[in-house]
């Protein structure tokens, strides 16, 4: 493969659009163009390097025993009807109609699919346990797509679905799908944790996701290293050293607090401290209006207090709502009183006495006891765990990192077997909803998160297993002895089963240098004519270390077994 014929544009300035380090680097090294919003174009290093990754997770998912198949990008809207999604997955599903007036979707994710695949074609527990899965195209309606292929609408997926008679054979389903997932990113050469997740739209039991450890991830993630616990942080549970309630020590007295919305303006005027306060927040949970209560320095966990609910929507009341529901305007709401339900969190009941909204314009009220002056508050956990929290298993202390999530594996349940009437005849002849797992990997997304993970001044340092090519030979001459030797080196290292490129390009060796580090390919081999005279060529690795000087006789087979012990692909 010649550089000097490949479409591998590089760029020596940073596109003004690019937020983070992967999106800069892909689009600088000629491995992505944009579109559109959140729409790309990959060019071919970068399309190496995704079909890379592809191999990994099918060579894995074959091994594990499931079966690959395709489905459409466009599906019926009448299926996501079936499962209740159509209305409440949000704006991220792409809607239109056919020129029948047909309503249809581009394929977020493929549960109604699979679903009504297999109801059709499963009829017997003895047709189970089975695991389908693809390799495809999602397109989600992102209200702002950023960080390049990190959040972009439209990528590439892996998504795997389990079908299994019964909750022992599904547990067993998730467990060989869990390891299958350790052994892809072990051979992609992340460093990953397995954390405990919500399920989100896709809905479930449990589920985990697998999260790449990066600064730039989006996602929070806890763990312990007692006991091992991990959990995104969305997820992780807060568990109190001491739960009991207060008793109140003082009655609720009203105070004039004027233009004081704020916690930190109450606070200041009142003088007291934000963790002495309470905010009562007024959100609209499927369009019925709610009141969830936290401390005044902290922030509602809206997944939480969304799956505390049950609801399918969660959004902040307007102003107009909070008025309504408790009789002042926006910035002192109260929980005491109000007829609408009231989540207050755990921690608010172990504090005696709080200043809080008096639900009335420019007034608060001082010494109100959660317990005594609002009964009916649910006690609930409603809030992100801290630093200053102990693991909820151990009570150890915990550890808090960044995470880029680019797996996520679910135990459905009968969640759309249910509602779409996939059912099978057991050993007695009784009809029964088949029990569903899904498994997805964001297979563009490992690609942003690997580079997110290694990188330095010079460019990408791609792991063996993932980059465009393993190895480079960079002709400093680009006519005469020099270049047929390289070429000669290219064409022998290609013949071994390593994939190899060579940069014949006329250009200055500082320039290919360049474009090398630019675009992380692992191994360096440059043939210049000092080196042909002593009859070697010079080694560097891309991830660092000395530069080397091989035996050019004996380069082939140093280089090909380099690349096969770090996991290298054939060519």
């Amino acid at each position: 493969m010649k550089l000097s014929r490949l479409l591998a544009p590089t760029l020596k300035e940073t596109p003004a659009e690019a937020e983070i380090i992967s999106h800069q680097l892909l689009l600088r090294a000629g491995m992505i163009r944009k579109l559109a919003s959140g729409i790309y174009t990959w060019l071919p290093l970068g399309l190496r390097v995704l079909h890379k990754v592809e191999n990994i997770i099918r060579q894995a998912m074959d091994a594990a025993g499931a079966q690959e198949i395709l489905m459409p990008g466009v599906q019926p809207g009448d299926l996501w009807k079936e499962s209740g999604r159509w209305e409440h997955y949000g704006r991220e599903l792409l809607r239109f109609k056919d020129r029948h007036d047909h309503e249809y979707c581009l394929a977020p994710t493929h549960e109604e699919v699979i679903t009504d695949l297999v109801r059709k074609e499963i009829r017997s527990y003895r047709d189970m346990p089975l695991n389908l899965y693809q390799i495809q195209t999602k397109f989600r309606d992102e209200v702002r797509p950023r960080f390049g292929i990190m959040r972009a609408r439209e990528f590439l997926m892996k998504d795997a679905y389990s079908f299994d008679p019964d909750e022992e054979s599904s547990a067993e389903s998730y467990r060989i799908m869990r390891k299958a997932y350790e052994e892809i990113f072990d051979r992609l050469g992340l460093k990953y944790s397995v954390v405990e997740a919500d399920s989100g739209s896709i809905g479930g039991s449990f589920s985990h996701e697998f999260m790449v450890l990066a600064g730039a991830g989006e996602d929070a993630i806890v763990s312990c290293p007692a006991c091992g616990y991990s959990a995104n942080v969305e997820k992780a549970e807060v568990k109190l050293a001491d739960e009991s309630a207060a008793e109140p020590i003082m009655e609720t007295e009203q105070v004039a607090t004027p233009d004081a919305h704020t916690i930190e303006e109450v606070a200041k005027f009142l003088s007291v401290k934000p963790h002495e306060t309470a905010k009562t927040m007024i959100y609209l949970a499927d369009g019925k209006p709610v009141a969830a209560v936290v401390r005044g320095d902290r922030e509602v966990n809206e997944i939480k207090l969304k799956n505390r609910l049950g609801a399918a929507e969660l959004e902040l009341a307007p102003a107009s709502v909070i008025a309504e529901v408790t009789g002042g305007p926006m910035g002192f709401s109260g929980p005491q009183n109000l007829e609408i339900p009231v989540y207050a969190d755990q921690e608010l009941f172990g504090i005696p006495a709080l200043v809080v909204g008096a639900n009335q314009k420019d007034a608060h009220l001082k010494g109100l006891n959660i317990k005594r002056d609002a009964p009916k508050a649910v006690r609930a956990d409603l809030r992100d765990i801290t630093e200053t929290d102990p693991c909820p298993r151990c009570g150890a202390t915990l550890t808090f990192a960044r995470g880029i999530e680019v797996g996520h594996i679910f135990r459905l349940g009968t969640k759309y077997s249910q509602s779409m009437g996939a059912t099978f005849l057991d050993a007695d002849g009784e009809s029964k909803p088949i029990i569903m797992g899904c498994y997805g990997i964001g297979v563009s997304r490992i690609v942003a998160a690997a580079i997110e993970q290694s990188y330095d001044e010079n460019g990408i340092i791609f792991p063996m297993s993932m980059a465009p090519v393993s190895v480079a030979v960079l002709a400093m001459q680009a006519k005469g002895e020099v270049l047929e030797a390289a070429q000669k080196l290219h064409d022998e290292l290609w013949a071994a089963g390593v994939d190899t490129v060579i940069d014949d390009r006329d250009v200055r060796p500082g320039f290919k240098f360049k474009d090398n580090d630019l675009s992380g390919i692992p191994l360096r081999l440059v043939v210049g004519k000092k080196g042909l005279a002593n009859g070697q060529v010079e080694l560097k690795r891309r991830s660092g270390g000395d530069i080397e000087m091989i035996d050019l006789d004996k380069a082939v087979l140093t280089i090909s077994q380099m690349v096969r012990q770090a996991g290298g692909q054939t060519a």
